[in-house]
């Protein structure tokens, strides 16, 4: 198939497929007589596995690690498992600082009383020490 079926196959831009080319994460396809790029069902397989890895919010480095662990079926797992709950970590920590930051912004709106900006608790919160005058 070419880049555009491809692309449409995967749900996934062309541009993004040739940046993975790029950087090594999608191999090169074969090219065709007419110098145009033939990609493959493993192409295609590992374009979605890609695609799905990096909806989960994995790091292009993660998904590197997993797609060449894809192909070592009799090898354990382990280091599969570790990258996902390294990942989950990651997640979780992230999600913690996203509620901090909810609370807080909860906390300066609440303290707004609409008068006018020189007296704006939200800017004070946001720059205690600048003089709005």
């Amino acid at each position: 198939m070419n880049i555009g079926a491809l692309a449409r196959t995967a749900d996934t831009k062309v541009e993004t497929i040739r940046y993975y080319e790029r950087i090594g994460l999608l191999p090169a396809p074969p090219r065709t007589a007419g110098n145009y790029r033939e990609y493959s069902t493993t192409h295609e397989t590992s374009l979605i596995f890609i695609r799905r890895a990096r909806d989960l919010g994995f790091s292009i480095e993660q998904i590197r690690a997993l797609l060449d662990l894809v192909d070592q079926k009799s090898r354990c797992c382990k280091e599969v498992d570790a990258i996902a709950r390294e990942h989950l970590a990651d997640v979780k920590r992230k999600l913690a600082d996203l509620a901090a930051m909810r609370r807080e912004l909860e906390t300066i709106i609440g303290q707004c009383r609409n008068d006018t900006v020189a007296d704006c608790r939200i800017l004070e919160a946001l720059a205690p020490n600048a003089d709005r005058t």
